[in-house]
Parts: C-alpha cells; sequence; structure tokens
C-alpha cells in the first residue's frame, strides 16, 4: 500500500529522496528525481507549502528542519549529476569504467645504480666516506694536479670533450682526490662515484660512464695495504674464491702503478671468448699515489703516503652478471632492466 503524501514526514520524504537517489544510474534519471521531490509539485516543495497550515509555535522549527532537508538533498543531487557525468564522459571516450584496474609493477633500481650502491657498501664497511663533486671540471684538478701537464703525453690516453682551453667534462672522478685533500688533512679514506666523459663509443665503451675512484692516506700506507683492500673489495663483490693479480702499469698520478685483473668470472680461467682466452679479466688500475700528486696539495711526502685506485662501474656490472654489450645499460629496454 503507498504511503499518501500528506502522511510523509520530512524525514520519511528525504530519506526516499536520498535512497532513490543513490539507484539513479543516469543524469535523466536525476532530472526526474529532481522534479519529483524539487518541482513546483515536488514532495519536499509541498510539504515547505503546508508549513503555514501548522499551528503558530510549530512553524520555526519545522521550517528550519525541511530547509536544511532540502539543501541535503539539493547537494547530494549535484554530487551524484558530477559523478553520473563523469562517468559518461569515460564511456564516450572508449573507457570501460567497470573493468578492473591495471597493475602497475614496482619499479627497480637500475643495475649501475645497485652495482654503484654495492660497491658504496663494501668501502663503507672498512671506513671509506663517499665524496662528490663536478661533472664540469677545470683542466687544473683533471689534469694538471694530478701530475699531468699540457704537454704530457698522457693526456692523449683520454680524449676529451672541451668547453673551452681550461674547461672541460671530466674524464675521471679523480679531481675529487684533489679537491678532498686540499680541505682535509690525513688520515683520509674516501670513494668518489660519479659519471665521467670521453669521446669514445663502442660495445664497451660509451660517451658517458660511471667510475668510482679510491683514496687512502695516512702514516706507513703501502703497496701491501692497497692489495689487502683491493683483494677485500674483488672477494665482497664477486666471490671469495676469485683469483687476483696485479700487473704493472702506468698512471702519471701514481708510482708504482698496477692493473688488476680478476679470475675470468665466465670460464673460471678456462679461456673463452669474453677474457679473449687468458682466463683473466681486468676490473680496475691502482697504485701508490705519486708524490708531485701530494706537493701538488701540500702533503708532507716525508710523513704521509697512500694508494688510489679507479674502476668502470659498468665494467663491473657486465663481470657481475655476465652482460656482453655496454650499449644495453642506455637503451631502456624494459625486457634488458626487468632482469635485475
Amino acid at each position: 500500500m503507498q504511503v499518501k503524501k500528506e502522511e510523509l514526514t520530512i524525514d520519511q520524504i528525504i530519506h526516499q529522496a536520498l535512497d532513490s537517489l543513490s539507484q539513479a544510474s543516469t543524469v535523466d534519471q536525476i532530472k526526474i528525481l529532481q522534479a519529483h521531490y524539487l518541482g513546483r509539485k515536488g514532495l519536499i516543495t509541498q510539504f515547505l507549502r503546508s508549513i503555514s497550515t501548522m499551528p503558530q509555535d510549530m512553524r520555526p522549527a519545522a521550517g528550519k528542519k525541511v530547509n536544511e532537508a532540502k539543501q541535503v538533498f539539493e547537494e547530494k543531487l549535484k554530487e551524484r549529476t558530477a559523478y553520473l557525468e563523469y562517468l559518461a564522459s569515460k564511456n564516450d571516450a572508449g573507457i570501460d569504467v567497470t573493468l578492473p584496474g591495471r597493475f602497475s609493477p614496482y619499479g627497480t633500481l637500475h643495475p649501475i645504480t645497485q652495482i654503484t650502491n654495492e660497491i658504496c657498501r663494501i668501502f663503507r664497511s672498512i671506513g671509506f666516506q663517499i665524496v662528490e663533486g663536478p661533472e664540469i671540471e677545470t683542466d687544473y684538478y683533471n689534469f694538471e694536479a694530478l701530475n699531468i701537464p699540457k704537454d704530457h703525453p698522457a693526456r692523449d690516453m683520454q680524449d676529451t670533450f672541451y668547453v673551452s682551453d681550461s674547461i672541460l667534462l671530466r674524464t675521471h672522478t679523480s679531481p675529487m682526490q684533489i679537491r678532498t685533500m686540499k680541505k682535509i688533512s690525513p688520515p683520509l679514506r674516501i670513494i668518489a662515484p660519479g659519471k665521467v666523459y670521453r669521446c669514445d663509443s663502442d660495445i664497451t665503451h660509451t660517451p658517458m660512464f660511471h667510475q668510482v675512484e679510491g683514496l687512502m692516506v695516512d702514516k706507513y700506507i703501502s703497496f701491501a695495504d692497497l692489495k689487502g683492500i683491493l683483494t677485500l673489495f674483488v672477494h665482497e663483490m664477486f666471490d671469495p674464491s676469485t683469483s687476483l693479480r696485479f700487473r704493472p702499469s702506468f698512471f702519471p698520478f701514481t708510482e708504482p702503478s698496477a692493473e688488476v685483473d680478476i679470475r675470468c668470472v665466465m670460464c673460471k680461467g678456462a679461456g673463452c671468448r669474453v677474457c679473449s682466452q687468458t682466463g683473466w679479466l681486468e676490473v680496475l688500475g691502482a697504485g701508490m699515489v705519486h708524490p708531485n700528486v701530494f706537493r701538488n696539495v701540500n702533503y708532507n711526502t716525508d710523513t704521509y703516503s697512500g694508494f688510489a685506485f679507479g674502476m668502470g662501474v659498468e665494467r663491473i656490472t657486465m663481470l657481475k652478471y655476465g652482460i656482453d654489450d655496454i650499449r644495453k645499460f642506455f637503451e631502456n629496454d624494459l625486457r634488458f632492466l626487468g632482469q635485475f
């Protein structure tokens, strides 16, 4: 049995109105409800008119209650209309809002970043501090202070991007060794990770790549300390059973200097294409800091000694994960990056 309009209280009317509104699925249905309750002959409108027939003392409270109910219904009308119009616009654009949402996988760190973090973790664990500096460097910090004057043949070893005669894109992070030693007195232990730039590009070289340089200065530092630190690093990064060898080499800022090789991680020393059948892979360069470098930062060469080393992060990453083309790091192929 349907309740007569005059028998409905304002609470019943607004309850009925909000219930009907929640079930409306189109804007046209909303308009019908609006006319049914707020039109000239609408239930709420008629109730407002009936207040004049009430006793005088009941009219203020009744009028307030009806107006509040009317305001609530009008606000809900606007909200429901806006929502249904939004759904209609999405459907018009060919979007089915009833479909379940697409899963967005969590992003992960790039393999270069992962290995850089791991290198920093290893050296932090033995007391090294991380320092960072500018990628646009002066000729003095990049070359001259590192015992590479303008006429030195070692400059030919590095194809440099010059901005001007005295400004360049750093070719290594070694300038941070000079910048740090000019600010801090010994003893010190630092590593300097960062981007470096050289005019070179092939399957094993890119114009921009990442390096980590290291420096340790104190009294009585020897080559044996250098070998111990680097052996610990290689065993932590690869495997405790990984063999190392130190080959004599040349770097202007260290004397004596050495290249550090590890037993090939691909063939375990048997010989393969990656190690050119030698069973060994070069991973970094190192040596005892040249006295001229210490003189350029006013360190007493009779009191202090130290060692420095440097490695390419891409090289370490390629060996760690068995990657054969350095360009894969920069192609942003999700199939490749998703493996890490």
